[in-house]
């Protein structure tokens, strides 16, 4: 009886690509945005076959494996990008959309878009690995390299942190030390008159 032999590394690898490939461009979009996303996702797979034979059994781990070396590639990107900052090359800032919604389920996806950008990056990551990655927290403690008890505690920080941010609202965006000054003056002139 013979016993039946696994694929050879390229079909694979190739399985691997196909069936994760959408999964690993969502998390470095989140992460990075669509510019220069597909080059991040392609650097990481590159770096998968390099390191092929520590891919894990397990489709599961094989996914979060290959997210924590998205991970890691996504940081080399950004430190390539804060040495082309450091030289002067300025990336543009995407403006907020405006409008106004008044369906509450969208009211609350604003509040939550609002609340998250008071979130550190520690802790929007770990809540992306959970709620919009899908990841165990076994597998996304591997991502972050950090025991499961560790990332499930950052993980319930965070998560009551966005939920008070949430229910009590954004802190106050602190007005520029120039316009308080000029109500003062402003409030001056009126009581002097």
């Amino acid at each position: 009886m013979s016993t039946p032999q696994s694929p050879d590394p390229e079909q694979r690898f190739t399985a691997l690509f196909d069936g994760t490939y959408g999964d690993v461009l969502r998390f470095v979009r989140r992460r990075h945005g669509d510019e220069g996303a597909e080059d991040v996702v392609a650097d990481a797979f590159l770096v998968a076959w390099r390191r092929f034979e520590d891919l894990p059994e397990d489709p599961g781990d094989a996914r979060a494996w290959l997210f924590g070396i998205a991970r890691g590639t996504l940081a080399n990107s950004r430190r390539g990008v804060r040495r082309r900052d450091a030289l002067g090359v300025r990336l543009a800032d995407h403006g907020a959309r405006a409008g106004q919604v008044n369906d509450d389920a969208a009211t609350l996806r604003l509040d939550v878009g609002r609340s998250w950008t008071h979130l550190t990056e520690t802790e929007q990551e770990v809540i992306a690995l959970t709620v919009l990655d899908g990841l165990t927290s076994a597998q996304s403690a591997r991502v972050l390299g950090v025991t499961p008890v560790a990332y499930r505690l950052r993980l319930s920080r965070a998560r009551r942190r966005l939920r008070r941010l949430v229910e009590d609202g954004p802190p106050p965006i602190p007005r520029p030390a120039a316009d308080r000054t000029a109500r003062s003056v402003e409030t001056t002139w009126e009581a002097t008159s």
